[in-house]
């Protein structure tokens, strides 16, 4: 079963996004093994800190670097993404010829109370994630409207219309991992 590395760019501990990312990753099971890679301790990036790397930042590599896709799941911070997310692919795309997001399939969702949900900063941050090698998908779009009601106790999401657009959103999303994974070599098969 391909395995998701999924980023959440709220640290908060009771961030809409991560209990969206949480939903999602009920929608995918016995398809996707979504692993939640943690942001909150990684330093703000240095390139001065490459000769004796902080052990965060090496977990933070390897935990990309060892998914078969990514899945950003961002807020949206003054029309834009937060600061957690950028500070990651800094990281993560250092130090030069050792990318961890290179040539990775990826997803880009995110929610927000608002009516555009994060429409602004998933844009914001689609140029980004072009720019560092996510092979990102394109549609469908999911600029998410976040209610409580709509999820159940257990997370799941129990509103009709909401779980049949998350519904087609991750069965894409399997299908784009599928199509645009790029073959694993035998030693990389054997790592992971």
């Amino acid at each position: 079963m391909p395995t998701v590395a999924v980023l959440v760019g709220s640290l908060r501990r009771e961030s809409i996004n991560r209990k969206f990312a949480e939903a999602l990753a009920k929608l995918a099971a016995g398809r996707l093994e979504f692993r939640f890679v943690e942001l909150g301790d990684l330093p703000m990036y240095n390139d001065d800190l490459w000769p004796n790397p902080p052990e965060s930042v090496l977990r933070f590599k390897r935990d990309i670097a060892d998914a078969d896709a990514v899945l950003f799941v961002t807020p949206e911070y003054n029309r834009s993404f937060p600061a957690v997310l950028k500070n990651a692919i800094d990281w993560g795309t250092r130090p030069y010829g050792q990318n961890s997001f290179a040539a990775k399939p990826g997803g880009l969702v995110g929610t927000s109370p608002g009516a555009t949900g994060t429409s602004a900063g998933q844009n914001h941050l689609k140029s980004v994630l072009n720019v560092v090698d996510v092979v990102l998908m394109g549609q469908p779009e999911v600029y998410f409207t976040y209610r409580a009601d709509q999820f159940a106790a257990d997370g799941s999401v129990q509103d009709d219309a909401a779980k049949a657009l998350l519904t087609r959103w991750t069965d894409r999303f399997v299908a784009w991992i599928e199509r645009t994974s790029e073959p694993k070599t035998k030693a990389q098969a054997n790592a992971g």
